[in-house]
C-alpha cells in the first residue's frame, strides 16, 4: 500500500486527470463564493488550458523518450518544464487578448497557472512512470 510504485503513465488518463482536477476545484470555488466567472473559467479556460497542456507535454516526452538520469534532480526538471509552459501560456494569452479583444483579460492569468501546474504535474508523473520502468 504504501510502498506501491506508481501507476504506469498513461496519456489519455493524464489528460482526463488534467481537466478534471481544476475544473472540480475551481468549480466549487465559482459555487461556494457564487462567482459565475470563476464557474466559467473552471471548465472552459482553466481545465481547458491544463488538459492540452497536460496532451502536449505527455505527447513531447514520450516522443522524445525523456528518460532522466538518475543524478538529474527531478525537481529541476519539473520546474524548467513548468517554467517554459507557463511562459508560452502567458505569451499566447497575451497575444490572444491583444487580437482578441472580445476574451476576458482574466486568461492572463489563467492560462499561465493551469499550464504551469498541468506541466508539474504531468512531468513530475512521467518521470516517476520512468525511473520506475527503468529499475
Amino acid at each position: 500500500m504504501f510502498g506501491a510504485s506508481p501507476p504506469k503513465f498513461v496519456l489519455w488518463r493524464e489528460v482526463l486527470v488534467a481537466y478534471l482536477a481544476p475544473a472540480l476545484s475551481a468549480g466549487i470555488g465559482g459555487l461556494l463564493t457564487g462567482n459565475q466567472d470563476l464557474l466559467l473559467a473552471a471548465f472552459t479556460s482553466i481545465a481547458g488550458v491544463s488538459a492540452v497542456v497536460a496532451a502536449l507535454i505527455g505527447m513531447w516526452l514520450r516522443r522524445n523518450e525523456y528518460h532522466p538520469r538518475p543524478t538529474t534532480p527531478r525537481l529541476a526538471a519539473v520546474a524548467a518544464t513548468a517554467a517554459g509552459a507557463a511562459t508560452i501560456a502567458a505569451v499566447f494569452a497575451w497575444l490572444a487578448t491583444h487580437y482578441l479583444p472580445a476574451l476576458p483579460d482574466r486568461i492572463r492569468i489563467d492560462f499561465p497557472i493551469a499550464a504551469a501546474l498541468a506541466a508539474t504535474i504531468t512531468t513530475w508523473r512521467w518521470i516517476g512512470s520512468a525511473r520506475r520502468d527503468s529499475q
